[in-house]
């Protein structure tokens, strides 16, 4: 799965500023909405709901929140980098600057799965999460998202 399949400029937040988790999902969120369709408070209830069962928090400055909605009919990414990194309650309890939002449809099952998988291997590779952190602009950071795989874990 490419993350072309999932993202595009129009989704990606180059310089989001949040001065917390919660407002940055909402944020996020709200992007989403434009992306999707759907209301944004149906995005950010159910973003909340999974926060709470645990930090999407992944380490590294990287946060991968996610969800699945009924409404939903494909598999939809925003990408958003913090203006400054902020407290997501990460499992190696260090802030957070780059955030991919997964919303999948409510019967995604294993492309949900997959895409999860491909994301956090692209935003845990050294030299893509250095790059994302100092690229300007949303064509740029969206040209090393979707850039083809470097080894064989694709």
């Amino acid at each position: 799965m490419d993350l072309s399949d999932l993202i595009s400029e129009d989704s990606i937040l180059p310089a989001l500023k949040a001065k917390s988790k919660k407002q940055a999902i909402q944020e996020i969120a709200s992007h989403a909405a434009t992306v999707t369709g759907l209301p944004s408070r149906d995005i950010f209830d159910t973003l909340l709901q999974r926060e709470r069962l645990g930090s999407t928090g992944v380490g590294h400055g990287v946060a991968i929140p996610h969800g699945k909605l009924v409404a939903l009919d494909r598999l939809v990414g925003v990408f958003a980098r913090l203006a400054k990194p902020i407290d997501f309650e990460a499992i190696d309890d260090q802030p957070v600057d780059l955030i991919f939002l997964l919303l999948a449809p409510e019967g995604a099952g294993a492309d949900h799965l997959k895409a999860l998988a491909r994301i956090a291997r692209v935003l845990r590779d050294e030299r893509n999460s250095s790059l994302l952190r100092q690229t300007g602009d949303a064509k740029s950071i969206y040209q090393v998202l979707i850039q083809p795989a470097t080894s064989n874990a694709a």
